[in-house]
């Protein structure tokens, strides 16, 4: 088996661990000061302490800092962060690229808070991203020994005064890290995999790792988790791809960006000089062809399969990942849809992985990014605004850190904050609810207007569209949907693609309540196609998008269905395509709850996003 060598250039040394006794008491007697009653224990198992922490259904009875963009622990620390730090050390890349640079250097920056100059050994906290010295010359984000903006600040600020230390990680072929720029592939994943283990072993590290980040920063997590380093203790994917296919891809429906997602990072990534040669590798070129050959022909994509299958992380990191999950998605996101997230929180959780989830109706933000809260629109998140923002992140955040990268306190609760459309938060063990109820409801027995489904070929104006209007689904009670509800279609097709953009509404209000999308050549479902021929009757099996969402006792459900819709491309074959629609079933996943489980999150008056 080939070895793959690590030889350090550059390392930074704090000295000899002490471990004198004087020093023990020292920490004992700083310890209240740090807001953490409780210590590690010896063995790693962490040590159970009364009342360390408020109940999370007591937090919105206390102070809460929320006067900055991001939110705050309820203590601060005893430690300050020592001057900036950065490392490059060399990896063996001959066996992860077909052409390319036997070995490529790794790039970081990393701060450590004060305590490690007695010896002191901490957990690391590190963001890895292609966004260091990102964009084009003379618009370039910052490098790596510069706190990032938002992402960073909220661990540098949060976390390095209670015993943190904080890196900042730059991928393969960006900023001063060499090698290929391998979007989201092998390579890449090997880079991120070798910083973890190099931050795990250094003479300050207690050998614990967690990472953190949101959107691409959460899909480096999900690279690392692949390797199932000793070192990673946790994650934390805000947002974070878990697959490039279905990110760009929902059944076979194409996001625009599919066309040129690879290009575009390559683009943005190279410096313009000599040695952007040094980062063109094979997989870049393939990724130039993936979108239109999977756009333009579905029966074909297995051509592209390497090149999906490579970037597909998830499903690998079940296999491999030794860590916990603390998910965090947002549920009105079109960046990075819920289904990156559902039905795989589950699957983890029945993997036997200590799994937690905090999934609010905002977009493509963090917890407390009330800024960004604030822009969302009615049916996209915005009756959900003033009870959105969760000012308690850093605190829920602080917690898991504790237990998991240092021994720290009783184990968190292994449940899902979930936040539903109107506002309201719940606590659930697992989302979706293990105990949903499905409302069939046939098509035949709603309102039917138009009968086909037709667009414009590269417009995406709409010729023909077909809407049910439904009964109501309790005329007594209201109906709480909770999951991933289903729409089988009875269709006809008129060649060998075509598309079905399914909105669900509210048919008293039309107030949004989700979405799904399909190309026919996909209707088993999934990512694997298959030819479809001229009038073929088939069963489209469509899946919604996650919901969680009130609808009031009286109310019906509309179902708009459209040739596409939002940010999704219009079929390839364009007009000559239609679907015509006969029938089918809606299946809605429904849940009762008595208001026990009602989470209070802090809310002030006060607070940024409510004034």
């Amino acid at each position: 088996m080939l070895q793959h060598n690590i030889t350090f250039m550059t390392a930074d040394r704090m000295g000899d661990t002490m471990r004198s006794a004087w020093l023990l008491v020292l920490l004992v007697l700083l310890g209240p000061l740090s807001g953490c009653l409780g210590a590690s224990s010896t063995d790693g198992e962490a040590i159970d302490t009364e009342s360390m922490y408020p109940e999370v259904w007591d937090r919105h009875q206390l102070d809460w800092n929320w006067t900055d963009s991001y939110s705050y622990v309820l203590e601060p620390g005893p430690y300050t962060a020592l001057d900036v730090q950065e490392a490059t050390f060399e990896v063996d890349t001959s066996a992860v690229w077909e052409t390319g640079p036997a070995t490529s250097n790794v790039h970081l920056s990393y701060w450590l808070p004060s305590n490690t100059e007695m010896g002191e050994q901490v957990p690391v906290i590190a963001v890895v991203s292609p966004y260091f010295s990102f964009g084009q010359p003379g618009d370039e984000s910052g490098a790596t020994n510069v706190v990032g903006a938002g992402r960073g600040e909220f661990i540098y600020d949060n976390y390095i005064p209670h015993g943190y230390a904080f890196a900042q990680v730059s991928v393969f072929g960006t900023e001063e890290s060499s090698g290929c720029f391998d979007y989201r592939g092998e390579g890449e994943g090997w880079g991120i995999h070798q910083a973890v283990e190099w931050l795990g072993k250094q003479n300050w590290s207690n050998g614990k790792v967690g990472l953190y980040g949101k959107s691409y920063e959460g899909a480096t997590q999900w690279e690392a988790a692949v390797h199932g380093s000793e070192h990673l203790a946790t994650i934390v994917p805000i947002s974070g791809t878990t697959g490039l296919h279905p990110l760009l891809y929902k059944n076979g429906s194409a996001e625009a960006r599919s066309q040129v997602m690879h290009m575009n990072y390559f683009g943005s990534t190279v410096d313009y000089n000599a040695e952007d040669m040094d980062n063109i590798c094979p997989d870049i070129i393939e990724g130039l062809f993936a979108g239109p050959v999977t756009y333009g022909m579905g029966e074909l994509d297995p051509y592209m399969a390497n090149y999906y299958e490579e970037r597909e992380h998830i499903s690998k990191a079940l296999t491999n990942y030794k860590g916990s999950v603390y998910w965090v998605q947002g549920m009105q996101d079109w960046n990075v849809d819920p289904h990156q997230v559902f039905p795989w929180y589950q699957m983890f959780v029945d993997a036997g992985f200590d799994v937690r989830g905090m999934l609010g109706q905002w977009e493509h933000n963090y917890p407390d990014q009330w800024s960004k809260h604030n822009a969302q629109d009615s049916g996209y998140g915005g009756e959900a605004i003033q009870n959105m923002t969760r000012w308690d992140w850093g605190q829920d955040l602080f917690e898991w850190f504790e237990y998991y990268l240092k021994g720290v306190g009783e184990k968190p609760a292994l449940h899902a904050q979930i936040q539903r459309n109107d506002g309201e938060w719940r606590i659930e063990p697992t989302w979706p609810p293990e105990d949903r109820e499905w409302n069939a409801v046939p098509l035949d027995g709603c309102v039917k207007n138009g009968n086909s489904v037709q667009g414009v070929s590269g417009g995406g104006a709409t010729l023909a569209s077909v809407t049910f209007e439904c009964d109501a689904l309790d005329a007594s009670a209201d109906v709480l949907i909770s999951g991933l509800a289903t729409l089988h279609l009875e269709v006809q097709a008129a060649m060998d693609g075509g598309q079905i953009f399914a909105e669900l509404q509210d048919a008293e209000t039309g107030l949004r309540l989700g979405h799904a999308t399909m190309d026919i050549r996909y209707h088993q479902g999934g990512s694997d196609p298959t030819t479809v021929l001229p009038g073929q009757s088939l069963t489209m099996l469509m899946e919604f998008q996650a919901i969680d969402a009130i609808l009031p006792a009286g109310h019906g459900v509309r179902l708009v269905l459209t040739e596409t819709g939002e940010d999704y491309l219009a079929p390839a074959c364009g007009i000559s395509c239609p679907i015509t629609v006969n029938g089918g079933t809606l299946s809605i996943p429904h849940i009762t709850r008595d208001g026990s489980n009602v989470l209070i999150t802090p809310q002030g008056a006060d607070a940024a996003n409510n004034q």
